[in-house]
């Protein structure tokens, strides 16, 4: 393993037990207890924010009305195109590019916002990006080389949850008009894609226009709008990503307890096999737990992110899937801190709109000035972590497949008949800790068959680095061979590495995320979604192959 210098050990490390890596920084101490004229909106700008009164409730719903007392409307007024009194309709996708483009430009002295296009959706809408940063340029080179780590805020995967798209116009106004936020691009870039499923979000579905779920299309990127964030995040390398979503107050819930969900915001940080511990941990103790408190402190309910079963029967509540396919597990394999944040709501229309996007706004608010805080360390466990994962090639094991664990633990919940508040035991499947159920030795790579083009782009668009074999060769590896039963069996031997097939070396940052797309026995591997045709398309390499390379296609 490499070592840490002894400057980086001694801003960056402490103490901590019971792990073989260098020693981790302790969490950031709490933040003060804020007084009762503190406890508003966290932007203080008034051109986005001012009192207003709780709303009255607009929509019938299945159970007791006193809950809606519950969740009052908080005492500022968020103000966006689809905020505004009266409107029956979220912003459209219109009044988000012109609302972008009013931005681009303005920013206080020194600083650019600059609005990007970064693709196109299935019916032709543009995918829009804001980008905010310190300087004369905002392009991926200049934030590469500006020594501060870029945060991505990610809102409506889903088209269905509109909050998180008005709060990241709400925070995109607030940079515009430099405001509280401002000060933190002397610290930190920072992007923002308020709308990665504008198809979506026209037609109210969770799904994008081919009816794919956007949140589980970030390792195979069957998607324009999956390829496109991946470009994104390829050529601007965020440190920090933060995945903003909304969940149902009733739905299953309701249908399960017979109560009604009694949190603002559900929060995890990013799980999946393989990622790296540093990794893993300035996602906890430096964005997602800052992120609770904060919340907290401006009483907005909140607790780890939790769904229920898909089987009628099951009352078990789960944390957020452990897959590598969706954007905040696979930006961690990119070695980026990544969060999921939702707000509650997504079945509820336009009720409670200001308190959903209010509860979004101070928990990203709290993920931005983390990261400023953090931002030398962050960018300290980037490079150590890039060069730890590349020096792990040939050497150890990779996780396979992973489950969570499971526990128990008790939920507040509100009872649909009266409205009460109750505690339940429940049977709880967490992803904080995950449990190895398969694993293999760590190859020095992977060879994929000549007929693999379509992996290969998915892999580079990613910022995976794959060669491709210049002369006939051969290499030592582990070919997969498929039982009757389906399982599948490795026999080890020389392997003919014709030109023009490809090898896919785990000496590089990225190792852990080729390790997902590559083992095949998966849901979510490139064998199992036919990006590589057979089994036999695919070998592990494992010795360092002595082959001749083209030069790796940009």
């Amino acid at each position: 393993m490499l070592k840490l210098t002894a400057v980086a050990l001694a801003s960056l490390l402490t103490a901590c037990a019971n792990v073989q890596l260098p020693v981790w920084t302790g969490t950031s101490a709490p933040a003060p207890a804020r007084t009762p004229s503190q406890s508003g909106s966290p932007l203080a700008n008034p051109a986005i924010s001012q009192p207003v009164a709780p709303s009255a409730q607009l929509t019938p719903l299945p159970y007791n009305p006193s809950i809606e007392a519950r969740f009052p409307a908080p005492t500022v007024r968020y103000e966006t195109p689809g905020l505004g009194e009266g409107r029956q309709q979220f912003t459209t996708q219109a009044e988000m590019a012109a609302w972008l483009q009013s931005a681009s430009g303005k920013a206080a002295s020194g600083q650019r916002l600059d609005v990007i296009t970064i693709g196109t959706s299935q019916r032709g809408l543009p995918l829009l990006a804001l980008i905010a940063a310190q300087g004369q340029s905002t392009q991926a080179t200049s934030l590469n080389s500006n020594g501060k780590p870029t945060v991505l805020l990610v809102g409506q995967q889903h088209g269905d949850e509109p909050a998180s798209a008005e709060a990241l116009l709400a925070i995109t106004r607030e940079l515009e008009q430099g405001g509280l936020l401002s000060p933190l691009l002397q610290q930190i870039n920072i992007i923002i894609v308020p709308r990665a499923n504008p198809d979506g979000a026209q037609t109210a579905s969770p799904l994008t226009a081919d009816s794919t779920d956007l949140m589980h299309d970030h390792l195979t990127l069957s998607t324009p709008e999956a390829q496109a964030l991946a470009k994104l995040a390829r050529n601007y390398r965020p440190g920090v990503v933060v995945d903003l979503q909304e969940f149902a107050a009733g739905g299953r819930f309701l249908q399960r307890f017979q109560a009604v969900q009694r949190y603002d915001a559900l929060l995890q940080p990013a799980a999946t096999a393989n990622s790296h511990e540093f990794v893993n941990k300035a996602a906890r103790e430096w964005i997602t737990d800052p992120m609770r408190n904060a919340l907290s402190q401006s009483e907005i309910s909140n607790d780890w992110y939790y769904e229920t079963s898909t089987q009628a029967n099951d009352k078990a509540l789960s944390m957020a899937s452990i897959a590598p396919d969706s954007l905040s597990n696979a930006s961690s394999l990119k070695n980026a801190a990544s969060v999921l944040l939702s707000s509650r709501g997504s079945d509820l229309g336009r009720l409670h709109i200001q308190r959903r996007v209010h509860s979004l706004v101070t928990a990203v608010n709290s993920a931005l000035r983390s990261a400023a805080a953090k931002a030398k360390n962050l960018n300290q466990v980037e490079s150590f972590v890039a060069r730890d994962i590349a020096s792990q090639a040939c050497r150890g094991t990779v996780i396979v497949q992973a489950q969570k664990t499971p526990e128990q633990r008790n939920i507040s919940m509100f009872q649909a008949d009266s409205g009460q508040e109750l505690q339940a035991r429940v049977d709880w499947n967490s992803s904080l800790t995950l449990k190895s159920s398969q694993t293999r030795p760590r190859p020095c790579g992977y060879w994929l068959s000549d007929g693999s083009g379509q992996a290969v782009e998915r892999l580079r668009t990613l910022g995976i680095q794959v060669t491709q074999i210049a002369e006939p060769g051969q290499m030592l590896a582990d070919s997969y061979q498929s039982q009757q039963n389906g399982d599948l069996v490795l026999t080890r031997g020389s392997i003919d590495a014709p030109a023009g097939s490809y090898y896919i070396s785990l000496n590089q940052a990225k190792a852990n995320l080729a390790v997902a797309a590559l083992e095949p026995d998966t849901q979510y591997s490139y064998v199992y979604k036919h990006l590589i045709g057979m089994p036999s398309d695919i070998a592990r390499v494992v010795t360092t192959p002595s082959v001749v390379f083209e030069e790796e296609a940009e």
